[in-house]
């Protein structure tokens, strides 16, 4: 046998080397194209989940947004009714004490000692005759009977009467 020449096995591996080129090239294209449209679909599938997170972020900061609000709400309507709670009872408080004045300065009117007589009477109806009954110092009358005790002095008299009227006291502050 006989050795071929270098350039006749160079010639006669030409159209195989081509050959091989060309599916190198092919397979490479075809990879080339397989690795586009695969990131391609990466990036939708991302861009995809980026939304989704987003929007979940979105609609979580809503949500948060919306129980801040309301706590904040509640925490305004709680210190408002605070608020209005402790001027109603200051204006009740200056009311009861501007009363008990009131009723004091019965003690130094002209007919205190009438009045004076028909409380010890009242008291002693309510407890009986037997009722030790002595002067409050505000006014009025104290009795007290074995195991009971009335107060008729002027200021009891007065925060009984305020307390009678009830919703009629609260509607000199409510609108």
């Amino acid at each position: 046998m006989t050795t071929p020449a270098t350039d006749q096995t160079t010639d006669a591996l030409d159209p195989v080397r081509a050959g091989l080129l060309r599916a190198a090239h092919a397979d490479a294209e075809a990879l080339l194209a397989r690795t586009e449209r695969e990131a391609v679909a990466l990036l939708d599938q991302a861009r995809a989940e980026a939304r989704a997170i987003l929007d979940e972020a979105r609609r979580q900061g809503e949500a948060d947004g919306a129980d801040a609000a309301r706590d904040l709400l509640v925490r305004a309507r709680r210190e408002a009714r605070s608020r209005t709670l402790a001027a109603r009872r200051e204006a009740y408080d200056g009311l009861r004490r501007e009363v008990a004045e009131r009723a004091g300065d019965l003690r130094r009117a002209d007919g205190h000692a009438s009045v004076r007589e028909r409380l010890e009477h009242r008291a002693r109806v309510l407890l009986g005759p037997c009722a030790e009954v002595s002067e409050h110092p505000d006014g009025g009358v104290v009795a007290r009977a074995p195991g009971r005790r009335v107060d008729l002095s002027l200021t009891a008299l007065a925060d009984r009467a305020l307390d009678r009227m009830g919703a009629e006291v609260r509607s000199l502050w409510e609108p």
